[in-house]
């Protein structure tokens, strides 16, 4: 099966809703014309009424950063599944950051998961070791375990992309390899595979995302079982994002 590449952009806490438009202008000229790829923008929540103003038409998707399962309630400074619709396309959840700064549990994720789908939002699944696990060679047996978690009871994953995210090699200076990651993307295929069959698990969209530049990317998006990329801070500066996105187009 053909999967369509996608790649995306996330900003993290970084750009003022001015710094977010003149990162959009300054690819507006090129990005919505770099096809067969899906280009999806994820910038802080106080931006994304306007950066989906500015691509509307565009073919540019946004994304939110993280979303709360609950549609609404005395939940202070959360922004619910039930608020996204019609402001955005997809919702990044499971983040290693949201993971490891904020404590979410798998059992958090799953209910986010749930949650986002019910309110017809696409989900980018994020999974991965950290070093300790990865030194172990727990590897596959840990990210198993984050992706059955994370889809469990979902009914299908039309609308499910998972971001493999080999932390350790998440500003360390470490790197991961593209063999070494596509051998984990197609592990968490062949989870989804046993998890939802065949056909589910063949059009799964599975994602590298650690430490992604211009130079290294190539050779991961190269492998037949990554596809595409969750870009961290090579996607705030215009002209390495479009280099990378240029690097999706199938060949």
């Amino acid at each position: 099966m053909t999967r369509l590449p996608v790649v995306t952009g996330n900003w993290k806490m970084n750009t003022t809703i001015p710094e977010a438009l003149a990162l959009v202008d300054a690819m507006l000229d090129e990005l919505p014309f770099i096809s067969p790829v899906e280009k999806v923008l994820c910038p802080p929540f106080i931006s994304l009424e306007a950066v989906r103003n500015r691509v509307q038409g565009s073919g540019i998707l946004v994304g939110a950063q993280n979303a709360y399962w609950e549609p609404k309630g005395a939940f202070t400074g959360e922004v619910s599944v039930a608020m996204l619709p019609g402001l955005v396309d997809y919702v990044i959840l499971g983040h290693s950051e949201r993971r490891q700064y904020f404590h979410e549990t798998d059992a958090d994720v799953n209910r986010k998961v749930k949650a986002a789908l019910d309110a017809g939002l696409r989900v980018i699944l994020c999974v991965g070791e950290d070093l300790q696990e990865n030194e172990l060679g727990h590897t596959e047996a840990f990210v198993e375990g984050q992706v059955r978690a994370g889809l469990a009871g979902v009914p299908g994953l039309d609308r499910v992309v998972v971001a493999y995210e080999p932390i350790w090699a998440i500003g360390t200076g470490r790197a991961a390899t593209a063999d070494g990651a596509g051998h984990v993307t197609a592990h968490i295929r062949s989870v989804a595979r046993d998890l939802l069959g065949s056909s589910a698990a063949d059009g799964l969209r599975v994602l590298y995302g650690a430490s992604i530049s211009p130079e290294n990317f190539g050779a991961f998006i190269a492998h037949p079982d990554i596809d595409g990329g969750l870009v961290g801070g090579a996607s705030l500066r215009a002209d390495s994002f479009l280099r990378i996105v240029r690097q999706a187009v199938p060949a």
